[in-house]
């Protein structure tokens, strides 16, 4: 029978029926053990301390653990806590687990999961409000996701568990109450495959993370004026799905892209790159982003509301490309 699970569900099921699956695979991160996200609820219970390991306050150190265990046949998946804390372990991400399988010829095999969350639009300032997706798309050998669903965090999740290659994926706080029905069984997604969520002739929105909910906001209320809009969620960063993008850009001939990070060198910026170079002759008009100002995000939530994409935003955009 199906079931309705919400998105924390969804990141908290996917560790539990992937560690039941596989001895292989083990949780580690800072207070893990204790829940402290509310996605490792009775992990430690069922598998154990070896198995939900918590770490000291030293991403270089566990991370660089993570990669040693994956080196020798592990598959760890490391809860970096929140997303921006990654910064502490660049080294580790970027020249170890990143490069490991190229420099050594293939004889070594990164099977390591990074769980970021982002926490933004929260009053939590700057140093822990980062959404760095566009970062990690920088380096190759780092496969990334941005699931926008509860059914997609859960699939999405377990598919990258399972990859012999390492996947960062970045879930967006602000879906963690979301609810949705997933049907029964081994609930697995491929990466590199968009989402259609909502069919439309006129113009394309691309949503990134958060931005694909204010993205069908915004199409809910277009569509009472007479425009329809469709909504992309590429859900898979590295690799995109660059097919369905381009398809529907070749359909509509406008485009909006909604991203909540910073809109220089942002997830938007490198689409709008691709839908230039590949698509340039379907367009009827220029391309626009709605992103997050070049800004560090203020602790004051009046001055933090609105820097993201809004439904008020996208909406803004998409009459500016049908004019």
């Amino acid at each position: 029978m199906p079931k309705e699970i919400t998105y924390l569900q969804g990141i908290h099921d996917a560790f539990y029926e992937e560690m039941e699956r596989d001895q292989r695979v083990f949780l580690m991160g800072e207070d893990v053990g204790w829940n402290i996200l509310g996605s490792s609820a009775g992990l430690r219970d069922r598998f154990g301390a070896e198995r939900v390991r918590n770490t000291p306050i030293s991403e270089a150190g566990f991370v660089g653990a993570a990669a040693g265990a994956a080196m020798v046949g592990m598959r760890p998946v490391v809860d970096m806590l929140i997303a921006p804390f990654m910064y502490c372990a660049m080294d580790q991400i970027v020249s170890v687990i990143a490069k490991s399988t190229y420099i050594y010829g293939g004889q070594a095999r990164m099977p390591v999961t990074i769980r970021a969350a982002m926490f933004y639009a929260n009053a939590n300032a700057a140093q822990h409000s980062d959404r760095p997706m566009a970062t990690f798309m920088t380096v190759p050998g780092l496969k990334i996701v941005a699931p926008t669903t509860p059914g997609d965090v859960k699939g999405l999740l377990k598919t990258a568990i399972r990859e012999d290659d390492p996947v960062i994926v970045f879930d967006d706080c602000n879906l963690w109450t979301m609810t949705e029905e997933i049907p029964d069984g081994d609930h697995l997604l491929p990466l590199g495959r968009a989402a259609v969520r909502r069919t439309g002739s006129d113009v394309t929105v691309i949503g990134i993370a958060g931005a694909v909910a204010a993205a069908i906001s915004a199409a809910d209320r277009l569509a009472d004026d007479g425009v329809s809009v469709e909504v992309i969620d590429p859900r898979s960063l590295v690799p995109l799905d660059v097919d369905t993008i381009l398809a529907s850009v070749a359909k509509t001939g406008r485009v909006v892209l909604a991203d909540p990070s910073h809109r220089t060198l942002s997830v938007a910026s490198e689409i709008s790159a691709i839908i230039a170079e590949e698509a340039f002759w379907d367009l009827r008009a220029p391309i626009v982003r709605v992103t997050t100002p070049a800004t560090h995000i203020p602790f004051s939530p009046p001055l933090e509301e609105g820097l993201y994409p809004t439904a008020d935003r996208i909406v803004a955009a998409v009459r500016k490309v049908m004019e």
